[in-house]
């Protein structure tokens, strides 16, 4: 029984271009981050169901309205601000990456890449600011339509008045609802901002060692972007639930 060899460099698909006309990394990456979008938006319609199933709620102007170093000062949303302007200069130095990857230019890569990863480090160290201020400050909610103040010196709750109930000190469930929500999806977020680091930062390593000029491409680079421009637009909505509505 004879067998017919198969030369090494036939070509499977004879279609005129490749299915997606992309590489199978990108589809999949494509394919992750739609997964990993349905459970931020899980995240964020659970948050949204009891955002307004509550007569209570976290006022943003009052709880995120302290800044680094400025005291007592009353800056609504300024730090925020800041983290996002952090966040949004990052991707825009990715992009600068992915476009000196393109030109095979790997000093360029390495300049961008530099940036990604301050910024994403820049991003990280605000966001344990903000927790540790939020942890351990004053903040407010609005009750019944009036603001109340109350924090570590008060109770120890910072989420929430206490209230006795069968002889137990209780918080309502209001204020408990939104700390339990915003620590737990900021910090997911944060997880990714932090996975996202070391990502580049392996992206940077491989770049510096010269793999991807011996490939012939850099598109791992491209790749590594579409996570990062992926946490960056994730951020929007965290920030428009948070601390805008």
């Amino acid at each position: 029984m004879s067998t017919t060899a198969i030369p090494t460099n036939t070509k499977w698909w004879n279609g005129g271009r490749s299915p997606f006309n992309v590489s199978y990394g990108k589809v999949m990456m494509w394919y992750f981050l739609m997964s990993d979008a349905f459970t931020f938006g899980a995240f964020l319609i659970s948050y949204g169901t009891i955002r307004f199933s509550v007569n209570h709620w976290a006022d943003p102007n009052h709880v995120f309205s302290a800044f680094p170093f400025a005291g007592h000062a009353n800056l609504p949303l300024a730090f925020v601000s800041l983290m996002t302007f952090i966040l949004i200069f990052s991707s825009v130095t990715m992009v600068l990456a992915v476009h000196e990857g393109h030109r095979m230019n790997r000093k360029g890569v390495e300049k961008y890449m530099i940036l990604t990863i301050l910024g994403g480090l820049a991003f990280l160290s605000c966001q344990a600011w903000e927790w540790t201020h939020l942890i351990t400050g004053d903040h407010a909610v609005l009750v019944n339509g009036q603001i109340e103040h109350w924090g570590t010196t008060v109770s120890k709750n910072p989420w929430g008045p206490m209230v006795m109930f069968e002889g137990k000190e209780v918080a309502t469930p209001g204020p408990i609802a939104f700390g339990g929500y915003f620590f737990g999806i900021t910090g997911f977020h944060g997880f990714h901002v932090f996975s996202g680091v070391i990502i580049n930062i392996i992206m940077l390593i491989k770049t510096r060692l010269g793999h991807f000029d011996q490939r012939g491409h850099y598109e791992m680079i491209e790749k590594a972007g579409l996570y990062w421009h992926f946490v960056d637009l994730v951020w929007v909505f965290v920030f428009l639930c948070f601390y805008l509505i």
